[in-house]
């Protein structure tokens, strides 16, 4: 199992709007693409930075290979969606973890 995590700053200001968007319409269409099994968005509570708010979007995907077929034909695609909304308001950073165990 692979887990694509997506972690957001985001401009306090727009808060409520990014998150509507996210949970609305972004998150949607990437599990849309069906190469994703689940999305977790949550709101990281341990750590603030002055005047922004912090959000994970963890995806899981069944092999590297739906992950890398993702980033050829989707990823660009919805990443600049996201820019054309929210601008400067944002910005993100992603990992992507091979899952080990469950316990």
């Amino acid at each position: 199992m692979i887990i694509y995590s997506v972690t957001i700053s985001v401009d306090e200001k727009i808060e409520k709007e990014w998150v509507d968007w996210m949970r609305n319409i972004h998150i949607p269409e990437v599990m849309a693409t069906e190469l994703f099994l689940n999305c977790r968005f949550a709101k990281l509570i341990s750590h603030k930075e002055e005047g922004y708010v912090n959000y994970s979007a963890q995806y899981s995907c069944a092999s590297s290979e739906n992950l890398d077929h993702y980033k050829m034909n989707f990823a660009k695609q919805l990443q600049q969606k996201s820019l054309e909304q929210f601008a400067n308001q944002m910005h993100a950073f992603r990992t992507e973890l091979d899952v080990i165990e469950d316990f």
